[in-house]
């Protein structure tokens, strides 16, 4: 039995993982991965399942403890977006080593064209250096269908598998044939191979050849895999080859039949047969993929040099940013489509800081003193307060990645800068500052952290954060001085305060931890609503 439902990609892949048995999901919040989590956390099922779901402190844990559901044979899944496989590269990669008992999916949520990022990072890549499957759904149905699909794939050949998709699949909606029935959660097991979880040198040189066995037996898969299918069309002019969503926006332009055979691709490792297929019959190959140009990289080493590839590196399509329908027509050789004209009616709005959000507090405190101390330097961090950037505040030099405000400012103080004040959110801390922390207690940096702390993940819609409660202590364990870590509270009456401690502390020389503390403005909202709709119904 099945039911049909009006899914976001990523719905579709949270209900297809709890329908294919999962024990848990891991993940850290960041667009547009995050509404995974909260769907599966939302499921009914999961909950009569006890299903254990969990915001972890960053990537590299999340994957650390899905690694541990494998071990003792359950299925589970890790939910990123694609900077966040930069951080939990190190056991994923590792991962393919150690070979999986129960099945691992990780989802991997890339965004091209920077919606909410700083880079277009194609995770299909980390597939490739791992030598781990990917899978790449071209429609919600099949990112639901896959998860079965993946888990059974993983299990199969102790591989761990992801999941790639990018932001139009993540977050639009297409209706999705659902089953109504569910596999059961495994019962603990642990692997045939304890050893090979072990990876010293000797474990690790044993199963290496294995993993690159596993490997080849995947190519083999690709060429009759359900998810990679050939075509057939009466125009061999042209051969089109289209992966994930790339396939969806070919189709969308050409019909059910199209007049070009076409080569569709949503597993990796690529069908190099069918590839070489395609050469053999068709004058000229153009390549759809969305994100960077691996696939059109790779068949030019798979095909014969004077075979004529086409796509991102060739011009017919952009470089950067996402494939839109109407560059995939202009590619296909198509008229360019009737569009609908911009309204002049619609005000840009550029993205600020919320009326009311102590950041602001914060930076316009920050600000006036800072005045007084020139040739200052403000290294920032990833989260709402970036916005800091933006008028009226102008008031951070950098952001790179989780974690670098505190590093830089020590660096940059380490040879000479001052003052060198850093600016990170309580989640960014807990993610990926604590360490950078540790380097400057070890050095006495003459630096100022300012860790301003709204109690919660605000950029992704206000998950709960690791580190609420525990700011202070987390800093005096490091080893900051107690005199040194100053809490306040960034209200507009409190400016004076404010002022004179961020004051004091940059003129002293060392390292100083100043907490600006007031719940995110927005859940707070959410929380008195709940509280008065509950007492409404007491």
């Amino acid at each position: 039995m099945s039911t049909k439902k009006l899914l976001l990609g990523d719905e579709a892949i949270a209900i297809g993982a709890v329908n294919a048995g999962i024990a848990g999901v891991y993940a850290y919040p960041g667009t547009p991965s995050t509404e995974i989590t909260e769907y599966i956390q939302a499921l009914p099922l999961a909950a009569e399942r006890k299903l254990h779901s969990a915001w972890c402190v960053n990537e590299k844990t999340a994957m650390e403890a899905a690694l541990g559901v494998s071990y003792v044979g359950k299925r589970s899944i890790v939910c990123m977006k694609h900077v966040g496989m930069n951080v939990a590269a190190d056991p994923f990669v590792n991962s393919a080593i150690a070979g999986p008992n129960g099945g691992l999916i990780v989802v991997a949520a890339d965004d091209p064209s920077m919606h909410s990022s700083q880079d277009e990072q194609d995770s299909r890549f980390y597939g490739q250096f791992a030598f781990i499957p990917v899978l790449e759904p071209s429609s919600q149905q099949e990112a639901y269908d896959m998860m079965k699909y993946g888990f059974e794939l993983s299990e199969r050949y102790h591989i761990t598998v992801l999941l790639r998709i990018t932001t139009r699949m993540a977050h639009s909606r297409a209706v999705v044939e659902v089953s109504e029935e569910a596999d059961e959660v495994a019962p603990i097991s642990y692997p045939e191979n304890p050893s090979s979880w072990i990876l010293l040198p000797a474990n690790s040189k044993r199963q290496y050849p294995v993993v690159l066995e596993h490997y080849a037996k995947m190519e083999e898969e690709g060429e009759t895999s359900p998810w990679n299918r050939y075509f057939d069309g009466e125009d061999h002019s042209m051969g089109i080859i289209a992966c994930g969503i790339g396939y969806n926006y070919v189709r969308e332009n050409l019909g059910d039949t199209s007049k070009y055979p076409i080569l569709k691709i949503s597993q990796y490792p690529a069908p190099k047969g069918l590839i070489r297929r395609m050469a053999r019959e068709c004058g000229s190959v153009l390549v759809v993929e969305e994100g960077q140009p691996l696939l059109e990289e790779q068949i030019r080493g798979i095909l014969p040099s004077g075979c004529k590839i086409m796509g991102r590196i060739s011009g017919e399509l952009p470089r950067t940013g996402e494939l839109t329908p109407d560059c995939v027509r202009a590619a296909l050789r198509l008229p360019a489509a009737e569009t609908f004209a911009p309204s002049r009616n619609v005000v840009p709005r550029p993205p600020a800081l919320c009326q009311g959000c102590g950041h602001r507090d914060m930076y316009t405190a920050l600000n006036e003193v800072l005045k007084e101390f020139p040739g200052n330097k403000v290294f920032s961090d990833i989260g709402c307060y970036t916005l800091g950037a933006l008028p009226p505040f102008r008031a951070i030099n950098s952001t790179i990645d989780m974690g670098a405000s505190i590093t830089m400012a020590k660096g940059a103080a380490d040879v000479g800068q001052y003052p060198s004040i850093a600016v990170i959110g309580d989640s960014t801390f807990t993610h990926s500052g604590i360490t950078g922390l540790l380097d400057a207690v070890n050095a006495n940096a003459d630096i100022v952290v300012v860790i301003s702390d709204n109690l919660t993940t605000g950029m992704t819609g206000g998950q709960d954060s690791a580190g609420t409660g525990r700011i202070e202590s987390i800093c005096r364990g490091v080893g900051v001085a107690p005199e040194h870590i100053r809490v306040v509270v960034p209200l507009p009456k409190n400016m004076e305060e404010i002022r004179n401690i961020i004051r004091e502390e940059i003129s002293y020389h060392g390292l100083s931890v100043i907490i600006p503390r007031r719940e995110c403005i927005q859940t707070a909202r959410r929380h008195a609503k709940a509280k008065s709709s509950n007492n409404g119904k007491k």
